[in-house]
């Protein structure tokens, strides 16, 4: 009861806010579709809600140039690279200062000692916060880092050096993603002697535009805007994450003016949204990838024929019609096409149940096989349905002898049960976070990410070693080959469906001013306004 009071009291205070108050105009108000999995973005790869949270509590020592694939400074005001490629030297800015909480006080400023701090607790399995809050750092160990950095040097208070095994073409590009976030070390220490390490995680200090002062799981998230931020206070004073699962729900605040945007609205409510004068419906294909992927760790899905057979069973324009209504198309790599290296020469599995068949007889499954589909409970960019998605797959593949029980969990726990393994089947999907095609051939099904982002379990040496091969080497248009050659491999394999690119649509009321649609999935207010 007390939680509903709140959630109400907020949607009042919202739309009064939207309606009638100037002073109160600044309060900008965000329709969220989930609680975080959590507060310190190096633990997580979902995306839910944390896209926006990060992106407006952190800072990194580099930034992503908006509607680019280009780094700029962040924290890092220039840097330099050896000749060999394997040493990265950051000159950081001077006068940054860390938000304070009711339980911690800033002494100083940010220097190279939190540098230093957020990624040794990564690196370092000896460091004394590296298993704190699990100590899985699924980005981390994903991309290979742990095993890529060789030392990390503090050069002075404002310098420092990463010293690599081997060139790493990627490795400006990953530090301006979210697990890169900068910690303060102040904090850390402050938290340790105190013997509460784990609340780092939870209420953590940063050097971002807006700073976290409240959270209710399910309910709600309030920030506040930093006065100190080094770029300047954002316009906004109040930023309210107001939880709201259901797109139909959060599409009703929405016109009712009780929010200012929303994310992921459902396909079917488009035309109303584009109609609606009171809304700017903003759109923008999407650098996504929507996938099922095969267990190729468990039987019958060691066998490539069977997930082949699959591929050929699974009708993926009955899906786009069905699941994303005309707001996606069909995808046949798991690069999405707006990267650099996508292979257009690949040959997609077309939907032939017949040649399915064949191949399930030739791998001993004539009269087919139980398995399950595993349904997310959330909507994301590159799938707004689920459940749907599943019930047409599941139709499909009875088709062929396949029998598949459709299961789903809290997000939270699908994510980490994935993790691990215990799917057969499972429906994720990736917006990328750099640009770079390493972030979705590497991190999602390079070895180093079995057990982690690599949810189908595979590991392909021959793949694997050409991915290795384009990270080594700053030539664009070899890199490009490599990767070329290692998408023909991933399709003759199938550890995945492709299932779809979708283009991403984000309706925001038409007073609201500033905004932009992030190429890369995140959601940024500190350059946005309300109009009075």
């Amino acid at each position: 009861m007390k939680k509903g009071l709140t959630a109400l009291s907020l949607a009042i205070l919202a739309s009064s806010a939207i309606s009638t108050s100037a002073s109160a105009a600044s309060t900008f108000v965000y329709c969220s579709e989930g609680s975080p999995e959590g507060f310190n973005p190096a633990f997580y790869t979902s995306g839910t809600t944390f896209d926006a949270t990060s992106k407006n509590m952190f800072n990194r020592l580099l930034e992503f140039k908006l509607g680019t694939t280009q780094t700029e400074p962040g924290l890092a005001e220039s840097y330099e690279v050896s000749s060999d490629g394997k040493s990265y030297t950051f000159h950081l800015r001077k006068g940054v200062k860390f938000h304070s909480s009711k339980t911690f006080k800033p002494t100083r400023d940010f220097n190279a000692d939190d540098v230093i701090f957020t990624f040794a607790r990564q690196w370092d399995t000896n460091h004394p916060y590296h298993k704190v809050s699990g100590g899985s750092y699924e980005y981390f160990t994903g991309m290979g880092m742990d095993s890529l950095i060789k030392d990390i040097v503090r050069v002075d208070d404002y310098t420092v050096r990463f010293d690599l095994n081997q060139p790493e073409a990627p490795f400006l590009a990953n530090l301006a993603m979210d697990f890169a976030s900068i910690f303060s070390a102040e904090q850390a220490d402050y938290l340790m002697k105190k013997g509460t390490p784990e609340k780092l995680d939870i209420n953590p200090v940063a050097t971002g535009p807006f700073q976290k002062v409240q959270y209710q799981k399910d309910s709600l998230i309030r920030y506040t805007a930093f006065k100190n931020y080094w770029k300047g206070k954002p316009e906004i004073d109040r930023l309210v994450f107001a939880i709201t699962p259901d797109a139909s729900v959060r599409y009703a605040k929405l016109k009712a003016g009780e929010c200012h945007a929303m994310p992921y609205p459902n396909p079917a409510d488009l035309d109303q949204m584009k109609n609606d004068p009171s809304i700017n419906l903003m759109s923008q294909e999407g650098l996504n990838v929507g996938y099922l992927g095969f267990n190729t760790q468990k039987e019958p899905f060691t066998n490539p024929k069977v997930r082949q057979a699959l591929n050929y069973a699974t009708n993926k324009q009955a899906i786009i019609d069905t699941v994303f209504q005309g707001a996606g198309k069909i995808a046949k790599n798991p690069l999405p096409p707006t990267i650099w290296s996508y292979n257009d020469k690949v040959i997609d599995y077309n939907y032939d149940p017949v040649k399915a068949k064949q191949l399930l007889k030739e791998a001993g499954y004539e009269n087919g096989f139980d398995t399950n589909i595993w349904a997310m409970p959330v909507q994301r960019p590159y799938n707004p349905n689920a459940r749907r998605m599943a019930e047409v797959m599941q139709e499909d593949w009875a088709k062929v002898g396949v029998k598949a029980e459709i299961k789903s969990y809290e997000w939270g726990e699908y994510l980490n049960r994935s993790k691990k393994g215990e799917h057969d089947t499972v429906l994720l999907g990736w917006t990328g976070d750099n640009g770079d095609p390493d972030n979705f051939l590497y991190v999602l099904l390079g070895c180093d990410g079995v057990g982690g982002s690599n949810r189908a379990q595979w590991c392909n040496t021959e793949f694997d070693d050409l991915l290795i091969k384009a990270k080594k080497t700053s030539d664009q248009a070899q890199r490009t080959a490599y990767y070329e050659e290692a998408q023909q491999i991933f399709k003759q394999e199938a550890p995945w469906i492709t299932v779809a690119h979708s283009v991403v649509y984000e309706p925001i009321r038409n007073e609201v001013k500033g905004y932009k649609i992030d190429p890369l999935g995140g959601h940024y207010f500190s350059g946005v306004s309300l109009e009075k």
